[in-house]
C-alpha cells in the first residue's frame, strides 16, 4: 500500500494543544451551487448544528455523481483548498461535510490494486496533506494515519487528513432525518453482528472481535444461516450484507434508535444515492442487467438510512475486503463515545480509495 510523509512544522505541533476536537467550528461544509438539493441540505445542518456561516464552501460543477479526476481536481479540489487557506481554516478545520450533488466518484483508468478510481470523500481526506506539500499519488490504496488509532484523539498536526463524511440519501426527508437523529444519539440499544454461515475467513473473524469489544448485554451474534430481522431497539449493525447469499431482501425492518449506524462487507453498496425501484431486490446477477441497479446487484447504503439509520458507510466501487472498515474498530469506538467520523476513519484502512461515511461527523453517543 502506498504512503505518504512530510515534514510537520514545529510551530504547529505547538498549536495543536490548543484546538479543541469535536467543536460545529471545526466542520467545512461543502454546497455545490448548481444544485438545490445541496443547497437545502447544506443551510439546514449549518443551522441545526451550529456551523459558522465562514465555515460554508461552494463548488460549482454539474451534480452528476461521476466526474473525470480532472474536474475534480479544478472544480472541487483546487476551490476548497483557496478557501481553506484564505480563511486561515486549514488547521482548525477537521472534518468536511459534503452534501448530495457534490459529485461522489472521481472516475479513473486501471484495476486491482492500481485502480485509480476514488470516491471524492476519500480523495479530499488527502487535502490537508497537499496543502502542506506533500505528493500523492493517484493509483491505488493509501495508507490512512489514523487505522486503528483507539485511543489517540483526531487532531492536527499529527494526523494530516482531514475526515470527510457526506449528508446524502434518496430524498430529502432522508438528508434531514439524518441530521435530526445526530442530535438525539443516546448511548443505549442494541448492536447486531451478524454473520455470514459456512465460512471461516478474515471478516468473520473481524465480526466475532467486534461482537466481543462490545457490552456482552447490548450484543446481538449470529452465526447461523439465519439472516437477523425485525430487531427493535438497534443502535449498531455490521453484517455482509448482500454478500451473505442467504440474505435476500434490501431492508432488514430494524427499529433503529436515532444514532445509529451500519456498516457491511460490500463492493458497491455506495455505488449511488438514487433511489431504485421499489420492485427491485437482491438475489440478481451480475450479469443480468434487469436484476441490477446502478450496474450492481448489490446492496445500497442508502437503504439503510432510508430505513432509519443515523449513519453508515459505504463503498463505490471494488475496495477488497481488507480496505472495507473493519467492525471491531468501528463499533466500540462508536460505543465507547468517539463521534462518527471518527469512530469510521480509524476503521478504515486506506485513503484515495473507495470509501464513503454518510452522516453528521459530531454525532455520538451521550
Amino acid at each position: 500500500m502506498r504512503r505518504f510523509s512530510f515534514a510537520i512544522p514545529l510551530t504547529l505541533i505547538l498549536a495543536a494543544g490548543t484546538l479543541n476536537a469535536q467543536s460545529p467550528d471545526q466542520v467545512l461544509v461543502v454546497v455545490n451551487r448548481t444544485s438545490a438539493a445541496s443547497q437545502e441540505i447544506g443551510s439546514y445542518y449549518i443551522k441545526k448544528r451550529g456551523i459558522p456561516l465562514a465555515n460554508l464552501a461552494n463548488v460549482d460543477l454539474k451534480p452528476d455523481e461521476t466526474v473525470e479526476r480532472s474536474t475534480y481536481e479544478k472544480d472541487i479540489e483546487a476551490p476548497l483548498a483557496a478557501f481553506l487557506k484564505s480563511r486561515k481554516l486549514t488547521e482548525k478545520i477537521l472534518y468536511i461535510v459534503l452534501t448530495t450533488g457534490v459529485p461522489l466518484r472521481v472516475k479513473g483508468a486501471g484495476d486491482g490494486m492500481q485502480n485509480e478510481t476514488a470516491s471524492v470523500d476519500s480523495e479530499l481526506t488527502l487535502l490537508y496533506a497537499k496543502l502542506h506539500g506533500a505528493k500523492v499519488a493517484i493509483a491505488g490504496p493509501l495508507s490512512n494515519p489514523f487505522f486503528r488509532q483507539r485511543d489517540t484523539p483526531f487532531r492536527h498536526p499529527f494526523f494530516p487528513i482531514y475526515l470527510v463524511t457526506r449528508l446524502d440519501g434518496y430524498d430529502m426527508k432522508d438528508m434531514k432525518a439524518l441530521v435530526d437523529r445526530a442530535q438525539q444519539a443516546r448511548n443505549t440499544g442494541k448492536f447486531v453482528v451478524d454473520l455470514k454461515a459456512r465460512e471461516n475467513n478474515e471478516g468473520n473473524q473481524w465480526l466475532r472481535n467486534a461482537a466481543l469489544l462490545l457490552p456482552k448485554d447490548r450484543v446481538v451474534l449470529d452465526e447461523t444461516a439465519k439472516v437477523i430481522e425485525n430487531v427493535k431497539g438497534v443502535i449498531g449493525y455490521a453484517s455482509w450484507g448482500s454478500n451473505d447469499t442467504d440474505r435476500k431482501h434490501r431492508l432488514l425492518h430494524f427499529e433503529w434508535l436515532p444514532g445509529a449506524i451500519a456498516t457491511e462487507f460490500v463492493s458497491t453498496d455506495g455505488r449511488t444515492f438514487r433511489r431504485p425501484p421499489d420492485t427491485w431486490e437482491l438475489g440478481g446477477s451480475w450479469g443480468d442487467p434487469a436484476k441490477t441497479y446502478a450496474g450492481s446487484p448489490q446492496s445500497l447504503t442508502a437503504d439503510y438510512i432510508h430505513e432509519g439509520a443515523s449513519g453508515a458507510s459505504g463503498q463505490i466501487d471494488e475496495p477488497f475486503l481488507q480496505y472495507c472498515p473493519r467492525p471491531e474498530f468501528v463499533l466500540p469506538a462508536y460505543a465507547s463515545g468517539r463521534n462518527l467520523a471518527e469512530s469510521f476513519y480509524m476503521a478504515i484502512p486506506a485513503l484515495s480509495w473507495m470509501n464513503v461515511v454518510i452522516g453528521d461527523p459530531l454525532m455520538k453517543l451521550q
